[in-house]
């Protein structure tokens, strides 16, 4: 038997090195099994080196800026810009300068194998692994094989914009320039985030969203990043339409109707923020009757249908397409993973150790803008549209103390959704600077279940922000009485 011919027998195969991909083969062998990893790009995925990181690092330099220009006796220390150069120097030490060696090592000290190249599903609980030179390399699981591959960028088919070789949030978070202008299509957290980046950075930036911005959450969040967004000078175009793109000498053409007629701008690039797809193409779906190139189901185990071997876990599953999310789906994947192959018993009740029932419930999420919006659990809207009985619950985040001591002028908003009949929380919102901390105690809240008078015992520290808390549930008390 030649090299090329080799087969190797692992417990599990997960297809895709990326975060999720990681945890779930880390989870495997802490269980007591063996685990492989095939991976064809960067070990990390794109949450190390194009999207979670380095996007967070671009932006975080223009948060601290503006924090210190907000505090009176820190403003007047700050005489300068942004130095855009150290900026993206500061980006590149979060990706270790896009090499994954550090990521490589780790997986070794896990005791978790790595195949570099492409891999497929060649027949039941066999992967097939093709190197850059074309060798092949079969691996076979005794249990299972996860598929870990994500998801990518969607170029929306908007006449002319793929011939343009428009930015995706790839190309946004590792360009080693700032364009003169970008425009940016999209309106969700990707447009959001790299708007309020590349503004920050010197560049004059033009939004464009077909409806509002962040429209999976409560319109307010929308509202106050707008309203941010324009304060750094970005031309903000809700409810409009990009109907077409060309690239020229001159720079990208966009083509936009607002509902009042046609009009073109001009910009040095043109970012596609417009969503994302499954990476599910060409890894052999097709071998063990799936489709290829669309989202994967699951079961809450993150188990495929029909199929006692098969596992689906992060974004290419559609559940949520979140990094966070994903490696929670992954936790509770390996673990199920190592029951099933030792027989024992498998906990798939709703919050279980083998089921990812947050995935339904308690998504947590931050958008860091300038302010930051963080949200968790269901809007007004989506629970009233399940049937829920529930009252929204608003307060003004700048009358809180904390808040006035954080920066003058402190602007910012937040709300519970509160179920009436069961009085526990359902859904939580907040907007304002540096609000994502809040944003996992209302998790806790949600997860928990914790009754509103369970709360009100929760007493929160003076004078910090999260005395929002308490003014939440004061205002509902006011309004239930």
């Amino acid at each position: 038997m030649t090299a090329a011919e080799k087969t190797d027998e692992y417990d599990l195969i997960v297809l895709g090195g990326g975060a999720v991909g990681e945890n779930v083969a880390d989870r495997v062998v802490q269980g007591g099994l063996t685990a492989i990893i095939v991976e064809s790009e960067l070990v990390g995925g794109e949450c190390s080196y194009w999207a979670c990181m380095p996007s967070k690092a671009l932006l975080r330099s223009a948060q601290a800026l503006r924090a210190a220009k907000h505090v009176p006796g820190a403003a007047e220390a700050v005489t300068g810009t942004l130095d855009v150069r150290a900026v993206f120097e500061r980006r590149d030490s979060f990706t270790s300068n896009w090499s994954d060696a550090g990521q490589v090592r780790w997986l070794k000290s896990a005791g978790i194998d790595l195949a570099r190249g492409h891999g497929r599903i060649t027949g039941e609980r066999e992967v097939t692994v093709s190197d850059a030179d074309g060798a092949e390399r079969v691996l076979r699981a005794r249990h299972a094989v996860a598929i870990s591959t994500g998801s990518d960028a969607v170029i929306p088919p908007i006449d002319g914009l793929r011939e343009a070789a428009p930015w995706t949030s790839q190309e946004a978070t590792s360009a080693d320039s700032v364009p003169e202008s970008l425009a940016v299509i999209g309106g969700g957290v990707v447009g959001v985030e790299m708007a309020t980046a590349y503004a920050a950075l010197g560049s004059k930036v033009t939004l464009i969203a077909r409806g509002g911005l962040l429209g999976g959450m409560e319109p307010f969040a929308g509202e106050h990043v707008a309203k941010g967004l324009k304060e750094l000078g970005v031309d903000v175009r809700i409810n409009t339409e990009t109907t077409s793109v060309r690239r020229a000498e001159s720079g990208v053409t966009l083509t936009l109707d607002g509902g009042n007629g046609s009009e073109e701008i001009v910009a040095t690039e043109v970012l596609a923020a417009t969503g994302r797809s499954a990476r599910s193409n060409n890894i052999g779906l097709d071998t063990v009757g799936l489709k290829s190139g669309g989202w994967i189901d699951t079961d809450d185990t993150l188990r495929i249908p029909g199929s006692e071997w098969l596992y689906a876990v992060g974004d290419v599953n559609g559940r949520v397409l979140l990094t966070h999310q994903g490696k929670y789906q992954a936790r509770a994947a390996g673990d199920v993973i190592v029951a099933r192959a030792k027989g024992e018993n498998v906990d798939d009740a709703p919050w279980g150790r083998h089921v990812a029932t947050a995935d339904h419930a308690a998504v947590p999420q931050v958008t860091f803008s300038i302010p930051e919006a963080g949200s968790v659990g269901v809007t007004e809207e989506a629970a009233r549209k399940a049937g829920k009985s529930v009252k929204a619950v608003d307060y003004n985040l700048g009358w809180v103390a904390g808040a006035s001591l954080y920066e003058d002028g402190f602007s910012g908003q937040a709300r519970l959704v509160i179920d009436t009949d069961r009085d526990v929380v359902l859904g939580a919102t907040f907007v304002g600077p540096e609000v994502a901390e809040l944003v996992h105690a209302a998790t806790i809240a949600i997860v928990g279940e914790i009754p509103i008078a369970r709360l009100w015992h929760a007493v929160p520290s003076y004078p910090t922000i999260s005395e929002i808390w308490l003014r939440l549930l004061e205002t509902y008390g006011r309004d239930s009485a």
